[in-house]
């Protein structure tokens, strides 16, 4: 059986997709088979097999371990096709292959795992042998059986044991992983990967706290003491001599890294430790403190000169996922240090520095302060690989700087250090040491460029908060910026033309005098500089510089804005511009500024084009997209204000380019650009005036009919219905009086047909979406009188597709059209429900189908104006006193089963939810009921203050020391409770307004008394009659 098993992993690995799926579905038809386990591990076993194709064996394995081993694995699929007997041989080889210690790592790994799936299920009932024997092997295995039998230990505790069998087995374990760790004669990376099983430990640890507080604190506490002194032990270890780049001599780099991956392990365990049980560490916590800092200071030397004077590839893992170079280490390092900062130890000291007595040497520029700004300007300097990338791809260089960046640096956690620092005066220690590195002729670009990148963090931090800058210093730190600008390196020139615009717009530093001058050397670096970098730079500072400009100086400095973006867009190669996003959004949200300035003087220049060239580039990202239709949307409100004529102007310049991208958007079939055209006709047509301008619906309306009957995607249809609703708002009579010439039909006939196509089975909920809010604009503007006979089947139509609507958004756009209709003709929708027959509903009555729907969605309506529209409907239905409402069953309450049992998915499909079944008034007024807010405690406001501004807590003694102050997202209890976040369930706040709030309150005032209120009242549940109590007591 073996040839035919090794024959299908082999085609499993071929290119061609039919052969793979033939042989994986062949390999699954042999999973009942007892020969084929033992076959799988035996081609894994021999190493004389293709090292591929004993990786494809493990991984069948591992397949089937999932689908058929075990009921307890959450794959399983039904079936146990392993016996016993085979398991046994199963879980003996996989454990002999992943510890033998001559193995490929790759095949140890594959190994490890499957054990700790298998672990999973049978670990210690039917495999009580499978720890005792792991510790076991440990004190006499060389370096290689070490590696396979942590490797193994690692899998167990990530993914192999749960609480009960960790508790089990947690002393034993614990204490082996130390004995390894702790052991000088142990290869480095052994030690190091002993270390990162005990910071996995933690996060089972963190479950069982939850149900065994007492006896976890205790055990934590023991592990501390133990591991806390060698832990800082390895900080203190000196780093060997940097290896040199060739890495010729193996020896040097192997410690190297070695002893790199130990440090950066035993900073992520204390991290973990302190985020999760801080507790643990107090009496650590200055030691720490000192020991990290004097880590940090002697590694910036080695960083400098791998990643700043050479260019050392950084951001390297091994194998086993241990990081070993410097650059993550420093990472690691810079985080745990601000955690440390955030402790009340570490401040009081730090505090306690700063007083005249305890300054070193006496002078102010030698507290503790100007050491940091030292250090962080050190690890922030621009590393080569950084510079030749940014240099390549602007792009990233934006990304960077604007922090949206998954590439965590060390010089992005020196920004995250600063904002920590700014309780104490650091632009003050700052400016000393920025003077001695200006004034030095042999400090480098790079310096300088850090310097200005840690004031730049400064001052936003500082002005985030409100706090004043003295401008005296400001005014000396200009002078060195003013030099960064003249640079001959573009980096140091960008960064200076950066820090410009930030210190020159925040009010207390006094220097808005000098901030049309600068912004007019921004706009010459944009047409002149040889570097993209500084050009992209200089752009997005102009958006601080517009914020800050008097009106005048700001309109005079849109055109030329203008002018700098398009000379810019000129010289670029628009195609790769699409995958420059960042540059794209620095573009867009530079030009809406400029043009926000005074919307009504891009009439005159092309500002619109440049908006809009921007926008059909930027069609297809979400961000550019949102950027455009912000600032288009300001555009049309701002002109709509000044008047008729002002916005005819504006439709005249923009319908030609909106109506050809549409053209475009169907001859490409690029939805994006159609997608985009049409969300800046809708804002275009909700901002207009009534009416609209002559000409408008002759222009929009044939190319709006086209796209809905297009078979498009959803946010068209739902853009081109919400657009002809607006249309429709402003100017109903445009719409009735024009006729499609290529048709023949009228405005009013054209909507009916595309309400007739959206309600239609053939479109999807998600298209239809906005199809109800057309359909209720149609009837107001319409009339009765104007639709005649279509009044009805109009309504019908919405009836019916309302029976089948499924989701929640759609159904409540369909529910308003009965309820704006219920504002003021109750009676008469009522009537007309009756008479509708809707095929295949229960009981085939419209009024049944619409009301059912109606009130079980209700409670999830969203938005003021829909629950306002909705609380009056439903009020005005109630005082009808219909007799047909307490002849019709809906849904009441939801049964809730007596059982503690968790429901999982599977189980909800195979025992839905049951409710009770209640009368229409009654269910009408349990939403009522629903909607009245629920009284607010007095605390519910409150907002906890920022201690920045040098207010202190009464319990600030209390702080980090006993709870944890930052969110471990690697811990399992955090990521179980984002999970909980998934719950749509949870996300259902419910808004209310003042209004709806007195409407409510005076009807439930006014039927008290009606004796068929009374008896619907105690038919209420608890919660609804209690609410209505308190209800009572607050008026």
């Amino acid at each position: 059986m073996e040839q035919q098993v090794l024959e299908l992993l082999a085609a499993t690995l071929e290119s061609a997709t039919e052969t793979r799926s033939n042989a994986e579905r062949h390999l699954e038809q042999l999973y009942a088979n007892e020969a084929f386990p033992i076959s799988l591990i035996s081609i894994a076993s021999h190493k004389s097999v293709d090292l591929s194709l004993r990786q494809a064996a493990l991984l069948a394995l591992k397949t089937l371990v999932l689908k058929a081993w075990s009921p307890s694995i959450d794959e399983f699929q039904g079936t146990v096709l392993v016996n016993d007997a085979t398991k046994e041989q199963v879980r003996h080889s996989l454990l002999t292959i992943a510890t033998s210690g001559d193995e490929e790592r790759k095949i140890v790994a594959a190994a490890s795992y499957v054990v700790s799936k298998i672990a999973g299920a049978d670990f210690p009932d039917q495999w009580p042998a499978l720890l005792p024997t792991l510790l076991q092997l440990i004190p006499g295995a060389d370096d290689a059986r070490l590696h396979g039998i942590l490797v193994v230990l690692g899998n167990l505790v990530e993914d192999g044991f749960d609480e009960e069998q960790f508790g089990k087995s947690a002393i034993d374990l614990v204490s082996s992983i130390y004995d390894i760790a702790t052991d000088g004669r142990k290869k480095l990376t052994s030690r190091a990967l002993a270390i990162s099983i005990f910071r996995a430990c933690f996060d089972t640890m963190e479950l069982m706290y939850q149900t065994d507080k007492a006896s976890v604190k205790q055990f934590m506490q023991q592990l501390s003491d133990a591991w806390s002194p060698f832990f800082i032990e390895v900080l203190r270890m000196p780093l060997p001599q940097t290896p040199s780049e060739d890495e010729g001599d193996e020896s040097a780099t192997s410690s190297w890294r070695g002893v790199v991956a130990l440090k950066t392990q035993v900073v992520k365990a204390l991290d973990k430790i302190h985020n999760m049980f801080p507790h643990l560490l107090t009496a650590r916590t200055l030691e720490l403190f000192s020991t990290l800092w004097e880590s940090l200071q002697a590694h910036v030397g080695p960083y400098v000169a791998l990643y700043v004077t050479e260019n050392r590839q950084g951001r390297l893992e091994d194998a086993d996922r241990l990081p070993y170079t410097l650059d993550f280490l420093v990472i690691e390092e810079l985080d745990y240090i601000q955690t440390l900062l955030g402790t009340v130890t570490v401040k009081r000291e730090m505090d306690a520095q700063l007083t005249p007595e305890r300054m070193s040497d006496g002078k102010e520029g030698n507290n503790w302060i100007s050491q940091v700004m030292m250090i962080l300007v050190g690890y922030a300097q621009i590393i080569q690989e950084d510079e030749g990338l940014w240099e390549f791809d602007v792009n990233v260089f934006l990304s960077e700087e604007t922090s949206e960046t998954a590439n965590y640096s060390p010089r992005n956690a020196c920004a995250n250090f600063i904002q920590k620092l700014c309780k104490w005066p650091v632009i003050d220690s700052l400016l000393a040491y920025t003077k001695g590195i200006f004034g030095d002729e042999n400090s480098s670009t790079q310096i300088k460029e850090a310097t200005l990148f840690v004031l730049k963090q400064i001052l936003d931090e500082l002005d985030s908060y409100g706090k004043e800058i003295n401008p005296g210093i400001a005014r000396e730190y200009l002078e060195f910026i003013r030099t960064a600008m003249k640079s001959g390196e573009s980096f140091l020139r960008a960064r200076g033309f950066i820090v410009a615009g930030r210190l020159t717009t925040i009010s207390s530093t006094g220097l808005f005098e000098i901030v049309p001058e600068l912004a007019q050397q921004s706009l010459t670096a944009v047409d002149n500089d040889a570097s993209d970098v500084v050009k992209v730079s200089c752009i997005r500072v102009l958006q601080d510089y517009l914020k800050v400009l008097p009106s005048t100086q700001a309109r005079e400095f849109q055109i030329q804005t203008v002018a700098a973006i398009s000379n810019f867009l000129s010289v670029q190669d628009l195609s790769e511009l699409k995958e420059s996003e960042d540059i794209l959004d620095t573009l867009v949200e530079t030009l809406r500024d400029a043009i926000m300035a005074d919307p009504s003087l891009c009439l005159d220049h092309p500002a619109l084009d440049v908006l809009f060239t921007m926008a059909s580039y930027g069609a297809s990202n979400f961000q550019t997209t949102m950027l455009v239709n912000e600032a288009f949307e300001s555009i049309a409100s701002s002109m709509s204000a000044k008047g008729p004529e002002t916005y005819a102007q504006l439709c005249a310049k923009v319908l030609p380019t909106l109506t050809g991208a549409l053209d475009v958007g169907d001859m490409t079939s690029e939805n994006a650009l159609s997608d985009m055209a049409i969300s800046l006709l809708s804002s275009l047509a909700e901002y207009g005036p009534e009416p609209l301008p002559q000409g408008f619906v002759a222009t929009v309306m044939p190319k709006l009919y086209r796209v809905l009957f297009s078979g498009a995607d959803f946010n068209l249809n739902q853009a081109a219905t919400v657009t002809i609703r607006h249309i429709l708002a402003h100017d109903a009579q445009q719409v009735f009086t024009w006729h499609d010439p290529a048709t023949g039909k009228g405005g009013l006939e054209i909507i009916l047909l595309i309400i007739d196509r959206l309600l239609g089975p053939d479109v999807d909920d998600a298209s239809a979406a906005e199809v109800g809010g057309l359909a209720v604009e149609l009837v107001e503007k319409a009339g009765a009188d104007r639709l005649g006979p279509f009044l009805m089947q109009l309504l019908t139509v919405v009836a019916v597709r309302l029976s089948t609507a499924v989701h929640a958004s759609f159904i409540q756009n369909l529910v308003l059209v009965f309820a704006r209709l219920s504002l003021t003709n109750a009676k008469e929708v009522l009537d007309f429900l009756a008479q509708v027959r809707v095929e295949g509903a229960a009981g085939g009555s419209g009024l049944e189908v619409v009301l059912s729907k109606w009130l079980e969605n209700s409670p999830h309506f969203s938005g003021y104006d829909a629950i306002r529209q909705n609380v009056f409907a439903l009020i005005n239905i109630y005082k009808l006193h219909d007799e047909r409402l307490t002849n019709i069953h809906v849904q009441g309450d939801l049964l809730v089963p007596n059982s503690s049992r968790i429901k999982t998915r599977s189980q909800a499909k195979k025992e839905p939810d049951q409710y009770s079944v209640v009368t229409v008034t009654l269910k009408l007024l349990k939403v009522l009921v629903s909607e009245l807010a629920n009284p607010l405690t007095p605390d519910a406001h409150k907002v906890p203050q920022n201690n920045l501004g040098g207010t202190t807590s009464d319990n600030e003694d209390d702080e980090w020391e006993d709870e944890p102050g930052v969110l471990d997202l690697g811990g399992q209890s955090t990521r179980a409770e984002l999970m909980g976040y998934m719950d749509e369930s949870q996300w259902q706040q419910r808004q209310w307004d003042d209004e709806t709030q007195r409407y409510l309150v005076n009807f439930f005032k006014q039927v008290s008394t009606e004796p068929e209120f009374q008896n619907l009242y105690h038919l209420l549940n608890d919660d609804e009659r209690e609410k209505l109590h308190e209800m009572d007591k607050r008026q």
